[in-house]
């Protein structure tokens, strides 16, 4: 009996010492267990902290990368081609040409938000050189800088604050096939100079320009148009004085004046009587929904001898544009022109054109027109005028 409790009691014994040696070791292979656990956590923890920082730096990168493409060099540009069938009924004779009149690029770069540097190249009539139609043109090429909110200044090659088509004159953003006549023969757009301007924002929709450049050089013929010197060695004895006012604050209404001032329009050439010259403009445009309407006059007073000999003291002229849009696509439009270059003469020398036409935008920057065209006082001549243009 003794010896069975004694087997029994050592099978216990020897039972308990092998759960106990079994639970020691599922405790030490749990606890191998968890530390690889947190191991893998660990590591998990560190890629997600690696992640992240590499999230921050490609949003660093992307920032970055965006910040230079706003500042980078920038291209642009536009162009229109032409078809004129006009009749001179005084001769008989018919004009019908196809050209492409203009091919114009853009190319600006910002340096910073707040200077920038901008460029105008223009090829016209398609092909230049000797006894060839056309011309190359550097029309602008400044650097602008924003001194803060108020005030902008430019220096360079730059167009005179002016007009209504003198600073924006891209096909698509104004009526007809060839640019008014009045803008063109009076003012005379597209006119740049050499020199240097300043802007001042007064107010909301109130600004101010004020530009010392370059001026007209003309010869005995005192035309206007003629004496663009487009800043090709430009003889620059007399400097032109420039100021514009602008009124915007009222939505769908834009009102400027320009004054310029030159102190000799014949840049004191050997052989021509000093002129002195004074340039008045102003014009306005509202818009009302699909309607708009723009006018504007302009006028040279000169004073000199032989400007008054040639009955070209005075030369003025004015238009007045309606029209309506119908969609983004079609618009209608009528412009009536008076000009006269030689105002100042005894004579009727006074043009008047009327155009009525249409033109229709295939894409907000495309644009295709027709016109009817009549001319009638010191000319008489009629016809049509069809083109395409674009900008980007």
């Amino acid at each position: 009996m003794m010896m069975k409790k004694t087997l029994l009691a050592t099978a216990l014994v020897s039972m308990f010492a092998t759960q106990g040696a079994y639970a020691a070791d599922e405790t030490a292979e749990l606890r191998k267990i968890i530390e690889q656990q947190q191991k893998v956590l660990q590591d998990l923890e560190k890629r997600l902290d690696e992640t992240e920082m590499r999230v921050e730096k490609t949003a660093d990168v992307v920032e970055e990368s965006a910040s230079e493409s706003k500042s980078a060099t920038t291209i642009g540009g536009y162009g229109e081609l032409h078809y004129n069938n006009i009749t001179d009924n005084k001769s008989g004779k018919d004009k019908k040409a196809i050209d492409f009149h203009r091919f114009v690029l853009f190319f600006g770069h910002e340096f910073t938000e707040s200077t920038r540097f901008f460029s105008e190249l223009e090829v016209e009539h398609a092909l230049s050189g000797d006894d060839k139609p056309g011309e190359v043109e550097l029309e602008q090429a400044y650097i602008e800088h924003d001194f803060n909110d108020m005030f902008t200044g430019k220096a360079g090659l730059f167009l005179v604050p002016v007009g209504i088509i003198n600073e924006t004159h891209e096909p698509p953003t104004f009526y007809g096939v060839e640019r008014n006549p009045v803008e063109k023969n009076i003012i005379p757009a597209t006119w740049w100079e050499a020199g240097a301007a300043l802007n001042l924002k007064a107010a909301p929709g109130l600004a101010f320009d004020g530009a010392i450049t370059s001026g007209l050089k003309v010869d005995e013929t005192y035309s206007i148009r003629g004496g663009r010197q487009k800043v090709a060695k430009a003889d620059a004895s007399d400097l032109a004085y420039t100021a514009r006012v602008k009124y915007t604050a009222v939505p769908g209404l834009e009102l400027a004046a320009t004054a310029q001032y030159q102190a000799d329009l014949t840049q004191s050439a050997g052989g021509v009587d000093t002129a002195s010259a004074t340039l008045l403009s102003a014009h306005a445009i509202y818009s009302i929904q699909g309607f708009t309407v723009k006018a504007l006059y302009a006028q040279w007073d000169i004073d000199g001898k032989e400007a008054e000999a040639l009955g070209r003291d005075e030369q003025n002229g004015w238009y007045i544009e309606p029209s309506y849009k119908f969609n983004d696509s079609f618009g209608l439009f009528a412009r009536y022109n008076e000009y006269d270059n030689n105002a100042g003469s005894s004579d009727d020398t006074k043009i008047e054109q009327t155009n009525v036409g249409i033109n229709y935008w295939l894409h907000e920057n495309v644009v295709f027109k027709a016109d009817y065209e009549k001319v009638g006082g010191a000319k008489d001549a009629d016809g049509f005028n069809l083109g395409v243009g674009y900008q980007f």
